[in-house]
């Protein structure tokens, strides 16, 4: 059937009315809209798909299924579509910040901070769709090795492979609750830095080597947070999980 209606013409060809013409030409612009925005989607489902190809057959502990629904995920959190024509395609901190905060209930600025450059592997200060798949494989779903390197990885601020006094200190007292009371409350966290170390510092050296971690965390497990809660807890990464993976967005 043609796009024009010929009770709209005379024999000649001629539209009878500009009101006509302009209810016609408005129906061919959303016909054409309608074909352009099918050919998009179409095309951000073969990415998706491709990307997903990639980055499942390097990451642990995802489906590749899952990993498409990761993809939209990142792409909803983001904005737009990954894309790559774009000279930066990535989660900047603040926002990073935002997810940890509103998807897994953490609180701890600088402890988010500390994730994010862990997530950031490349150091560019955003994190792209694989480095966000490749720290969620962990952060949801990593097995205790996994984690004990991925949380030593967060308290070593300035990666020397060692957490020392200065360090634990630092987020020790950036993490504790000062009770309004205390006259002095640095002496309190510096006794704590003393009894960690007494607690985990297996070879005496003043410091935390990531094999004093370990086995201080294989030891006792519920020091694997010891200098600050990084992970979700299981409400909060089961509620995402079901929230993403159930419900996928089309994009």
């Amino acid at each position: 059937m043609s796009l024009f209606n010929a009770s709209s013409c005379h024999g000649n060809g001629v539209f009878t009315s500009p009101v006509e013409w302009r209810s016609i030409e408005s129906h061919i612009v959303c016909f054409f809209f309608f074909l352009i925005k099918s050919e998009m989607s179409s095309m951000n489902r073969k990415i998706i798909h491709t990307l997903a190809e990639s980055i499942s057959k390097q990451v642990d502990h995802f489906s590749k299924t899952e990993v498409e629904c990761l993809i939209r995920e990142f792409n909803l959190l983001l904005g737009e579509p990954v894309s790559t024509g774009r000279t930066v395609s990535g989660l900047d901190k603040e926002r990073f910040r935002s997810i940890l905060h509103n998807n897994f209930g953490l609180t701890d600025d600088m402890i988010m901070d500390l994730v994010f450059r862990t997530f950031d592997k490349d150091n560019d200060s955003f994190v792209s769709v694989k480095e966000w798949i490749e720290g969620l494989s962990i952060f949801l779903r990593g097995t205790l090795e996994e984690k004990i390197k991925y949380c030593f990885q967060v308290y070593d601020l300035n990666g020397d492979h060692y957490i020392s006094r200065e360090e634990m200190f630092h987020m020790l007292k950036n993490s504790l609750i000062r009770q309004p009371t205390e006259e002095d409350p640095d002496e309190g966290i510096k006794d704590l830095v003393e009894i960690t170390l007494k607690r985990m510092d297996h070879d005496h050296d003043g410091r935390l080597s990531f094999a004093d971690f370990e086995k201080a965390v294989k030891d006792e497990n519920l020091l694997l947070e010891a200098f600050g809660t990084c992970l979700p807890d299981i409400m909060s990464a089961d509620a995402f999980e079901l929230r993403v993976f159930q419900e996928p967005a089309e994009l």
